[in-house]
């Protein structure tokens, strides 16, 4: 095997991070794991083939004993004992990196996943960016000359880097000619050139796992912590994981999940857009039943989110794990202050059903919302740093409960399309010119809200919805031209050599794989070819 290094020099200083031994830690990686990393994406699909033929998902009869045993994972360091208010965001550029570890927030959700556009500049600027961030070194100095310095008056965020999920590559370290794994590229360079200093700082290694579908996949990453903490000599258990709920096989599969990762789990967490994401992936051929309503209509509180939601804080405090509540993705805007207030009493709403609920702490994606939130976990926590305490024996939640879609209520209209049109395509627009986290409307989106828009407009296709609010049955007729008057909108909001460069391929890739009879799994992979 041979690893081959396409652009040496993407950005300044590469070379600290793009060392012989870090990539020779990287490759073996590979040579360990890739191949049963291909072996659970090829699983992945089967399994979809099998739900799409039945209709039906359950929670798995093979693993009844974990479900039903008495175990516990192991007890949280105590750098991760309160995670009451979590920011997120990607960790390049560094003026961003540093705005988050200053934001007052207790963690920082390091992104090099859906918020950020994994340009090789990108990977390699974000990994020196978080080796300056352990060292204490990280620092930035604008253009204009305003300087950015890690603070001192007060704590630093603790940093949990989220690298890429597993069906993503990287085609600019190839292996043998082949790209290789994303999720091991990214976990593979942090993880060499940071360990060792976090943990001499209390603060790590910590992870958040993105996108998984089965225990497998979970098995997989405990494989790799446990060989990784050998290579590099720390002791096993260093490392900690939270694992992201959000997929709808996972939410069948949350004790499983911890189970597999226990001796290095931290928690689980609640992604709202990617598990409606995909419940239409899912069951997108599945019949009317499985049709979401328009997506800002969809709430927290409807039944088959209550089940999620209610099942995830359950699972993890009878197993002695962090239930992590989901995003927050206001963006304050000065210009329409009412817009703002009204946005911030929802979140306010938001954070205290989640800290009723006994969730440990939950996400923001700007620092002002960071007060809003810590106010609202600090009225029910008090002096505690979390509610792990807080069982939950009266919550018992069902397949059907899960699966129970129409209980979102609500209805699919053409003004709904018309906003997953256009978000879809202004969000990929930015995707493309390298930024994966984008202001849309007064909201932080980043690659989830670009799924569940594209992919419940080819499900609406697919299943000749009718929309409520004009009659029209959706058709791939119809949604080319709104489509087309959708990109013509955005062509009226952005400069010309934007919209040229970056909006017109934005909309012909929203309009390939919204059209096409097959549908495209992520949206990102066939995007990565454009960047």
């Amino acid at each position: 095997m041979a690893l081959t290094v396409t652009d040496p020099r993407p950005v300044e200083r590469a070379e600290e991070i793009l060392t012989p031994k870090a990539l020779a830690f990287v490759e073996e990686l590979h040579k360990r794991f890739a191949g049963t990393r291909s072996e659970l994406l090829a699983a992945r699909a089967a399994k979809r083939e099998e739900v799409a033929r039945t209709g039906k998902l359950d929670f798995l009869p093979e693993t009844k004993d974990i479900r039903d045993g008495d175990w516990k994972v192991a007890e949280a360091p105590a750098a991760l004992q309160d995670r009451r208010v979590e920011m997120t965001g990607p960790a390049s550029p560094a003026k961003m990196a540093i705005n988050a570890l200053n934001s007052g927030a207790k963690v920082w959700l390091a992104d090099l996943e859906d918020a950020s556009t994994p340009t090789w500049a990108n990977v390699i600027d974000a990994i020196l960016n978080l080796r300056d961030a352990a060292t204490g070194t990280l620092a930035y100095t604008s253009p204009e000359g305003k300087e950015y310095r890690l603070r001192t008056d007060a704590p630093l965020a603790v940093v949990v880097t989220r690298p890429r999920g597993w069906h993503m590559d990287e085609r600019h370290l190839l292996l043998d000619g082949e790209p290789t794994v994303g999720a091991l590229v990214d976990f593979g360079l942090h993880f060499f050139h940071t360990a060792k200093q976090l943990l001499l700082n209390g603060h790590g290694p910590f992870y958040y796992l993105p996108k998984m579908e089965s225990y497998l996949e979970a098995r997989l990453w405990n494989d790799i912590f446990v060989f990784a903490q050998d290579y590099i000599g720390i002791p096993q258990g260093s490392i900690r994981g939270t694992m992201l709920i959000e997929t709808i096989p996972a939410a069948f599969q949350m004790e499983e999940f911890l189970y597999e990762l226990r001796d290095h789990a931290s928690g689980l967490n609640a992604g709202r857009w990617d598990y409606l994401f995909s419940i239409v992936k899912y069951f997108r051929d599945a019949g009317d039943s499985f049709i979401l309503p328009d997506r800002a209509s969809v709430v927290m509180t409807a039944p088959f989110m209550r089940a999620y939601t209610e099942l995830l804080v359950k699972t993890c405090h009878k197993r002695g794990a962090f239930a992590m509540g989901g995003m927050a993705a206001v963006i304050p805007n000065r210009r329409e202050p009412e817009v703002t207030a009204q946005a911030f009493e929802k979140v306010r709403a938001d954070k205290t059903r989640e800290a009723n609920d006994g969730f440990d702490g939950s996400w923001v994606a700007h620092p002002d919302l960071v007060s809003t939130c810590q106010e609202v976990f600090d009225s029910v926590l008090g002096d505690k740093p979390n509610q792990i305490d807080k069982q939950r024996p009266e919550v018992s939640v069902t397949a059907e409960q899960l699966l129970d879609v129409p209980s979102a209520g609500g209805e699919v209209t053409e003004a709904g399309m018309r906003l997953n049109l256009y978000v879809a395509v202004a969000y990929t627009a930015v995707w493309l010119s390298g930024s994966g986290a984008v202001a849309i409307h007064n909201l932080m989106e980043d690659a989830a809200t670009a799924e569940i828009s594209r992919s419940q407009v080819w499900q609406q296709i697919r299943n000749k919805s009718v929309l409520a609010d004009t009659g029209n049955t959706v058709t791939r007729e119809l949604v080319t031209r709104i489509l087309g008057e959708e990109t013509e909108r955005l062509r009226g909001e952005v400069d010309p050599g934007s919209f040229t460069k970056y909006y017109e391929p934005a909309s012909r890739l929203i309009a390939d794989i919204c059209l096409s009879e097959d549908y495209t799994d992520f949206l990102t992979t066939p995007a990565y070819e454009l960047v």
